[in-house]
């Protein structure tokens, strides 16, 4: 009988140390292996300041977020671990989410569907898109241990940055209409160009819808510091669509017409001044081309009674004078002579 217990104990011992020591990491995934709890560091690591981005947070940030590097198991396998230790592994494949996803929330954000936000005149507006994520390597152990629910933390990160920017954001005038870019001639007094310089104040839907590319710019940059804070880094983020509430879609849908009817109306007669242009100066070179040529012709004459006068004296030009009005008389009808 105690025999059957130690072959019982050992197979135990066998599943348990060996079989179930064994383990592998897949080509998209990372491992790392805790003992009694305890990750193993990389010696020499100081924090977060080797992190590439760690460089934008501030002393009290680089504090908080005083992360441990630990050893990183790439993929392959088999590894072999002791009974008292485990491993955590985690996928560094990149993810795509919407980005009105909240994963502790299903049913905010319209069922995770659409995020809202505020405008700097008290707008309300939907805002569509998505988001591009992955696991850090380089601080792996904040997305594992530093927190709870890092894409929870990334998120919420993310809604509160763009939410900012929408309602902080002013489109960018400039002087550049008010000038003639040829002449550089002044087409508006100073004081209808310092109102429009220093006028609003309201931000209109179009010009968040022109500029977003620069609000994606700005979200990319802003959340640059999510791999140093949570471990996870936001390779890109692209809104797709700014949409207003129904209730102004009408009368921004006649603001814009108004707007596309007023710019053809300029491009027309835009185009129409420059044909006048264009026609003004081909008539002013054929008039001239024709002044030329009579000119020309005059000067050619000259040069031919210079010569006459130099070879044959004053008496060859009263013969030149003399046959020029015997040629004019052919040609006349009628003479009539006064008394």
């Amino acid at each position: 009988m105690e025999r059957y217990v130690i072959i019982g104990v050992a197979l135990y011992l066998v599943y348990k140390v060996i079989i179930r020591g064994l383990y592998i990491v897949n080509q998209s995934e990372r491992a790392v292996k805790t003992s009694f709890g305890r990750a193993k560091r990389v010696k020499g690591f100081v924090g977060p300041v080797e992190n590439p981005t760690a460089h934008k947070l501030n002393d009290e940030e680089k504090e908080r977020y005083n992360f441990p590097k630990v050893q990183v198991i790439p993929p392959g396998g088999p590894y072999f671990k002791w009974p008292w230790e485990k491993v955590h592994k985690v996928s560094v494949a990149t993810n795509t989410s919407n980005m009105a996803f909240d994963p502790e929330s299903p049913q905010a954000n319209k069922n995770n569907t659409v995020l809202e936000a505020v405008t700097k005149d008290q707008l309300n507006i939907e805002l569509y898109g998505q988001i591009r994520y992955r696991v850090s390597e380089n601080n792996i152990y904040a997305y594992l241990f530093g927190i709870k629910n890092p894409i929870a933390h990334v998120m919420g990160y993310f809604v509160s940055a763009i939410r900012v920017r929408i309602a902080n954001f002013e489109g960018k005038k400039t002087d550049e209409n008010l000038f003639d870019t040829e002449t550089g001639e002044r087409l508006a007094s100073d004081d209808v160009r310092q109102d429009f310089l220093q006028g609003g104040g309201s931000i209109s839907i179009n010009d968040l819808r022109k500029n977003l590319r620069d609000i994606n710019d700005h979200m990319d940059a802003e959340c640059s510091v999510s791999e140093a804070r949570y471990g996870v880094v936001l390779e890109a983020s692209l809104i797709t669509g700014i949409n207003p509430p129904q209730e102004v879609e009408s009368a921004l849908a006649a603001i814009n017409t108004a707007h596309n009817q007023v710019s053809s109306d300029i491009s027309l007669a835009q185009a129409d001044a420059d044909q006048k242009i264009v026609q003004s100066k081909r008539a002013v070179e054929i008039e001239t081309l024709k002044a030329e040529s009579e000119t020309e012709g005059l000067k050619i004459l000259a040069e031919e009674l210079a010569t006459l006068k130099r070879r044959g004296g004053a008496e060859a030009l009263t013969a030149y004078v003399r046959n020029a009005k015997l040629a004019l008389l052919d040609n006349t009808k009628a003479i009539y002579k006064s008394e």
